[in-house]
């Protein structure tokens, strides 16, 4: 069993790791038990009573969260030269086709988030084994397949984050920084907690929100009460 560090003792002492906190509570407490020295993210995971195996019940989807990320984003734009200057002033990284299909077949994905027009979805339905496990597929659920380059672009650098719910019913997505306010980290995670709540599929059926909890990078989780957010 790894040694905890002097700090991460006294993180451990102030926590009471039974109690749920309220949204207001955990994001005050966060910030005061983060144990790295630089600006960790805020992650939030939360189990759903769903069956992921199901087509109706696999929840993945995006949310533009009020405060943004605290982190600028990188995206790509696989589109046709008609599009590449709509992309550019819209603030893409990078934009282009066949150089940047090229480059990600070699193994580049040095980007958070890749948007495609449908035209040429054919020519980047190849690089799925590459793009798929570091989930930078271009996907119309998650408004990354569209026509509309420059409103995708504007989003997702404006704080819009995708969400996909894994094999163990839980979705885990970083929803801020331990820089920013209580109130907006708070806030952060409430928007997200609404667009799951808003999402639950018909067929589900029982508790929806079954467990949640939030947590900085290499800190202990905090439990958060479920029914102080529904």
């Amino acid at each position: 069993m790894a040694t905890l560090t002097k700090k991460r003792k006294a993180v451990e002492a102030k926590l009471d790791k039974n109690k749920q906190y309220n949204l207001a509570d955990a994001a005050k407490m966060v910030k005061d038990i983060n144990c790295t020295k630089f600006d960790s993210s805020v992650d939030m995971h939360i189990r759903l009573g769903v069956d992921p195996k199901k087509a109706d019940q696999a929840i993945r989807g995006t949310v533009t969260l009020p405060h943004g990320t605290g982190k600028t984003k990188r995206v790509l734009v696989l589109c046709t030269p008609d599009k590449e200057a709509e992309a550019k002033a819209a603030g893409a990284d990078y934009v282009g086709l066949d150089e940047f299909v090229q480059k990600i077949e070699g193994g580049w994905t040095d980007v958070d988030v890749i948007v495609a027009t449908p035209a040429v979805m054919p020519k980047i339905g190849r690089l799925g084994k590459v793009l798929g496990p570091r989930n930078l597929m271009p996907n119309p659920k998650t408004g990354t397949v569209t026509n509309d380059v420059a409103t995708a672009v504007t989003d997702v650098k404006g704080g819009k984050i995708a969400f996909k719910i894994d094999k163990a019913g839980i979705i885990h997505a970083s929803i801020g920084r331990v820089s920013f306010e209580p109130n907006k980290i708070a806030e952060n995670a409430q928007e997200l907690i609404n667009t799951l709540v808003r999402m639950k599929p018909s067929t589900a059926k029982g508790t929806y929100l079954k467990g949640i909890s939030m947590a900085s990078t290499m800190s202990p989780g905090l439990i958060i009460d479920t029914k102080s957010v529904s």
